[in-house]
């Protein structure tokens, strides 16, 4: 709308002015990172405000949203066109004012109730933290940290403030504020910045800059005008027409007074009360309503299904996606893993080596649970030999191993072709024997050189294989089978051997599993473009390559959903048109995501692309209705100007069709199922539905006035006449739009029937509606008559021209692409 960029800019100095921060100075101190702050300590820092407070608040507040639905350009366009009505003693035309504060109250009462029902959701799934304080450790809300607090950072954490390493080695992914995707090691000493997320190991940090002091508050105070103008196309759509609406409205209200009054000389009443049906008409007052109205309900109804929404967009974005890219691990199966066996090679000699359950054990003892591929190792491998390590690398997402350093020489487990390199090819049988079992093999073995977490350059002995797995999701092959039905093509993106992904996509049912590839031979971008759109599987996959397959598949024209729940799927996650993450997943999945399935249940997905294609084809069709009046009005406006007439109807009247035919109609289809497959633009959809019917309208009035006038028929009689043949026109398109008929819908039309024609009959004082003469009644019937098949025509005729466009436009995308490929 025409006042939200004033708004943006005003809510962002008004938020600058309200986050800056009223702190009283403290006396700093470096607790020890066993014992952290005491609580006279933590006490003196909220009281003296240096908490971690959030400077991005997590919604409106119910001021906010008053403010918004009621100070709006076009509330301020009606309240001017009442004030007008008044002067000139036209109260009967005032009718339209009471359905604009309906439209308002509801819309204030369904956003508050959204709000409510999302900050629950939203405080329950608030970010957490683990702080040691009192030499106890807790597990508290980000916004109640306060400076100098010693929390505790693990893999799949972001971190919520600006923090020094006080005890421990991490490694750390900047990307989200630097953009670069490489690991970086942070040990005592180093500093961990705000919005960062811990890929691996455990450490100890002592918060130095809080709340909107932090890195990731200044930058996000500086992004906040950019975030509040991102929008979804449906929202984009409306807020055009509403735009273009609004400029309009103006200089052509004027021009239909001023010829009304100074060139018909008609009464500056009639002119005023003329000009105002017109404007009315024009305004699509309900239709933004509508739309927030039903993505409010759509949230309320995903928050039942435990789906918490970050972002409204995606309800449409997810109903639009054709290409959904999920994880092997918390997507397919379930986000917990079990070793299956151990598998020794002929490199382990028992005889002269320790027992080799004993020596998996000690290198499990030494590592940190920074992942579920090491916890089941640690379940499973319990025996040990006593010995403890000297170093250790945690395990990298980018070199696919950890490693442990013992007085008798290093050890690493990790994945066969990163571990083993050059020597893979001498060991790809037993272990694909291993894969080919739906298993996820890891090679343990000896190291010649002592591991820094970077690529390995010595030699690597493997001394045995450690088979995994983890259990398919029971509803995983009947999710699967509901996106193959709806045309939702599936690619599976996981970092794991190729053949095992493969397989564990086979027993989940989706299409095309047999179709993989080892992502580590894609080298080029070219090659990664092709690969996305030949196969289904992907092993072996990097960081990075999951970003860059996100951007292949949205470059091919493809809308893109990605599913994850790991630190290394958030760059992903942020590049897809619609993300989605498990809340059992890491914390920077989480809040990278625009959905987050509260309960980890991938099975309600195909419930929530429901709720999607419900928003966005119940408002497309509803939006037609309301674009009907629009366009008549428009066209009417500039037919009345042309020809030097005045505006045949009555706000009154405007207000009367636009109740039964339109608005009240529009709310009862908006809310109704619809699992139809969302196809072309939504404003172009829009348009062409109601392209016909609106011309319709206009050639039947348009026509209705010149006979009228040529055969003296008084302004009154054409005006009811008009409005009868309005209504006309109105129920035959709300009856199209509405196929196909079921009890609900056949209701809603009745009962708008016979609500039109009480307040026609017993209010028609109040609606303007009065007796017709003989001519006039013998000219409504017969353009009643003529009304359908004229409906009939231009329909078809719209029909065809868009095939014909649409036939023209793809020989020449098809010439085009000839063209470059030549």
């Amino acid at each position: 709308m025409l006042e939200r960029l004033a708004g943006i800019l005003r809510r962002r100095r008004e938020e600058e002015e309200e986050y800056e921060p009223e702190r009283l100075p403290i006396r700093r101190c470096m607790p020890d990172y066993h014992m952290g702050l005491y609580e006279e300590e933590i006490i003196e820092r909220e009281e003296a405000g240096w908490t971690n407070d959030p400077v991005d608040p997590p919604s409106k507040t119910t001021r906010d949203i008053i403010h918004d639905n009621v100070f709006t350009y076009f509330n301020l366009i009606f309240a001017i066109l009442g004030l007008l009505l008044i002067m000139v003693g036209a109260f009967r035309d005032l009718t339209f004012l009471p359905v604009i504060i309906l439209n308002t109250m509801i819309g204030i009462i369904q956003e508050i109730r959204a709000k409510n029902v999302l900050d629950k959701m939203t405080m329950l799934h608030a970010p957490k933290a683990t702080v040691v304080r009192n030499g106890r450790k807790r597990v508290i809300a980000v916004e109640d940290l306060v400076i100098d607090d010693i929390v505790i950072f693990k893999a799949g954490n972001q971190i919520c403030a600006d923090a020094i390493v006080e005890h421990g080695e991490v490694q750390v992914n900047e990307s989200l504020l630097t953009g670069e995707a490489d690991e970086i090691t942070k040990k005592k000493g180093d500093i961990l910045m705000s919005g960062s997320f811990i890929v691996s190991g455990e450490c100890h940090a002592r918060l130095e800059k809080v709340g909107a002091d932090s890195y990731i508050s200044r930058l996000t105070l500086e992004a906040k005008a950019m975030k509040d103008g991102e929008q979804s196309e449906m929202i984009r759509s409306l807020d055009k027409l509403v735009k273009c609406v609004g400029i309009a409205i103006i200089p052509i209200g004027l021009i239909l007074f001023i010829q009304s009054f100074f060139l018909n000389e008609e009464s500056f009443r009639s002119s005023v009360t003329a000009m105002v049906a017109a404007v009315i008409g024009m305004v699509p007052e309900g239709l933004y309503l509508l739309s927030s109205v039903a993505l409010a309900v759509s949230a309320v109804r995903l928050a039942k299904q435990k789906v918490l929404l970050h972002d409204m967009k995606s309800i449409e974005t997810l109903a639009r996606v054709n290409v959904l890219c999920v994880d092997k691990t918390g997507t397919i199966t379930e986000n917990t893993m079990k070793v299956q066996g151990l598998r020794a090679t002929r490199h382990y000699d028992k005889e002269t080596m320790p027992p080799l359950k004993g020596i998996i054990g000690d290198f499990a003892q030494s590592m940190s649970k920074d992942n579920i591929t090491m916890e089941a190792v640690q379940t499973y491998f319990q025996k040990r030999t006593g010995r403890r390590a000297q170093k250790i690398t945690s395990f990298s997402s980018e070199f696919k191993y950890s490693s442990a350093t013992f007085e008798d020489g290093s050890y690493v487990l990790g994945a066969p072709e990163f571990v083993l390199r050059e020597d893979y090819p001498e060991y790809e049988e037993e272990i694909r024997e291993e894969a080919a079992k739906g298993y996820r093999v890891l090679v343990f073995g000896s190291c010649d050189e002592t591991p820094d977490g970077r690529e390995l350059k010595g030699k690597v002995t493997p001394l045995a294989y450690i088979m995994l797995a983890n259990p398919i999701r029971k509803e995983a092959p009947k999710t699967f089978a509901y996106f193959e039905e709806q045309g939702v093509e599936v690619k599976v993106i996981s970092g794991d051997n190729p053949l095992t992904v493969s397989e564990v996509a086979k027993k989940a049912g989706i299409t095309g599993a047999e179709n993989y590839v080892d992502a580590a031979t894609l080298t080029t971008e070219e090659e990664i473009r092709q690969a996305v759109l030949k196969y289904t599987v992907f092993g072996r996959v990097t960081p990075a390559q999951k970003r860059q397959f996100v951007k292949a598949l949205k470059g091919a024209g493809r809308t893109v959903a990605m599913t994850g729940d790991g630190v290394n799927d958030v760059l992903a996650l942020k590049d897809a048109d619609c993300s989605i993450a498990m809340a059992s997943g890491s914390d920077a999945a989480a809040q990278a995501s625009q959905l987050v399935l509260l309960e980890s249940d991938f099975s309600c997905m195909p419930s929530v692309v429901l709720e999607g294609r419900r928003v966005v084809n119940n408002i497309q069709r509803s939006a037609s209705l309301f674009l009907v009046k629009n366009i008549f009005s428009f066209l009417l406006s500039i037919f009345s100007a042309v020809f030097m007439i005045t505006y045949p109807l009555e706000p009154s009247q405007v207000s009367l069709i636009s109740m039964f035919t339109i608005g009240v109609p529009a709310f009862f289809l908006a809310l109704e199922p619809n699992k139809n497959i969302i196809k072309g633009h939504f404003l172009t959809n829009v348009f062409l539905k109601a392209l016909p019917a609106a011309l319709t309208d206009v050639l039947a009035v348009g026509a209705l006035v010149v006979f009228g006038a040529t055969f003296s028929v008084s302004p009154t009689d054409i005006s009811t006449a008009a409005t009868m043949l309005l209504a006309i026109v109105g129920f035959m398109i709300l009856y199209r739009i509405s196929q196909p008929m079921n009890r609900i819908r056949v209701a809603v039309l009745a009962g708008c029937i016979c609500a039109l024609l009480f307040c026609s009959t017993v209010l028609n004082q109040l609606f303007a509606i009065t007796d017709m003469s003989a001519e006039c009644v013998m000219l409504f019937v017969v353009f009643s008559i003529a009304t359908e098949p004229v409906l009939r025509y231009l329909t078809v005729f719209v029909g065809s021209a868009k095939s014909f466009y649409d036939k023209v436009k793809g020989k020449i995308f098809i010439g085009k692409k000839a063209g470059e490929e030549a």
